[in-house]
């Protein structure tokens, strides 16, 4: 029997490479929230952390078999 799309992507992202090193310059936030909630946090995040500015970016996510989206968030931590 063929696995369901969730097993797959359950099984991909527990071998995924762990994130870059603590020392790496870049501060993270994680957050687990509905879908539409993920959505308007990250575009706060960007909001006040503009891509040009702090090389912001999700580095990771994910959904959770409730339908949350449980997400990290990365920033250099430029104009601090």
């Amino acid at each position: 029997m063929a696995d369901r799309p969730r097993d797959l992507a359950e099984r991909m992202a527990r071998r995924r490479k762990p994130a870059a090193k603590a020392g790496d310059g870049y501060l993270r936030e994680s957050f687990t929230l509905p879908r539409a909630a993920a959505r308007a946090r990250a575009q706060a995040f960007f909001a006040r952390y503009p891509k040009a500015g702090y090389m912001s970016e999700v580095e990771t996510w994910r959904e959770l078999p409730g339908g949350d989206i449980e997400f990290t968030m990365r920033r250099l931590p430029s104009a601090d």
